[in-house]
């Protein structure tokens, strides 16, 4: 199995589990971004992939349309700040105001009632289903161009390192990367990302985590998909930071 970062913490403790608990399937699982994951598929390299965001029409015009899809929990994209920038104040933003800093058209933090210095704006890799979403929902395009963009991340893990070891930065990412209190989410247009925010569609960057298969799964896989997605596999997902199907 391969694919989304966002994905990668439950696909990892979800295969140690289901891994321990029988003997005749062994997942392994790696990351490298949903669009990897849905590549590998499709050459048969992987069984599974991790998915933040659904298979394109492009995807599918290259590969052909041959993909199972399974949901396997549901997750926010979270926007934080570095601690400075929060403790200064900010702790909301608008779904425009994040537009026009990832737009280049606000670039210092006193714009937004902050402290005088310049915005460090994290972005995802491209193929990543994190940023195809963020891109969607916020910049109104997964294709836009972000001018404002200081430096590109690969993964939310190293989104979550570069806002903690700056003092001026934001960033997106998956909800389960807040879970240890390291770095605080701001409230987009009035809403926190939160669990019931986020299961009943109040806060705006939502969205459904997935396992894609390249036509039927086969039997392990299947096996695995089950295990993940029954209650066993739910708990699991809720323990570490996700919001379990049974949420909705």
């Amino acid at each position: 199995m391969s694919g989304s970062s966002t994905v990668l913490p439950l696909g990892e403790v979800a295969a140690e589990a289901f891994n321990n608990m029988q003997k005749e399937c062994i997942v392994t699982v790696t990351g490298g971004g949903t669009g990897a994951g849905i590549l590998n598929i499709a050459e048969r390299k992987s069984d599974i992939a991790m998915a933040s965001r659904e298979v394109t029409s492009d995807e599918k015009a290259r590969f052909g349309g041959n993909f199972t899809q399974f949901d396997v929990g549901l997750d926010g994209i979270v926007i934080a700040v570095s601690k400075p920038i929060y403790d200064a104040g900010i702790k909301r933003l608008t779904t425009d105001q994040v537009k026009k800093i990832y737009a280049g058209e606000i670039k210092n933090w006193k714009e937004l009632g902050g402290p005088d210095t310049q915005i460090y704006a994290i972005a995802r890799e491209d193929g990543s289903g994190t940023k195809d979403t963020f891109n969607e929902d916020i910049m109104g395009n997964k294709t836009v161009e972000t001018p404002g963009v200081s430096t590109v991340a690969l993964g939310s893990a190293e989104v979550k390192t570069a806002i903690v070891n700056a003092d001026n930065a934001i960033g997106y990412l998956g909800f389960s990367y807040i879970g240890d209190g390291a770095i605080s989410p701001l409230s987009i247009d009035g809403f926190m990302p939160d669990v019931q925010n986020i299961k009943y569609g109040l806060y705006k960057l939502h969205r459904h985590l997935y396992f894609y298969t390249y036509a039927e799964p086969n039997a392990c896989s299947l096996e695995f998909i089950k295990f993940v997605t029954g209650p066993e596999g739910q708990k699991v997902a809720e323990e570490i930071g996700f919001i379990p199907l049974q949420a909705q």
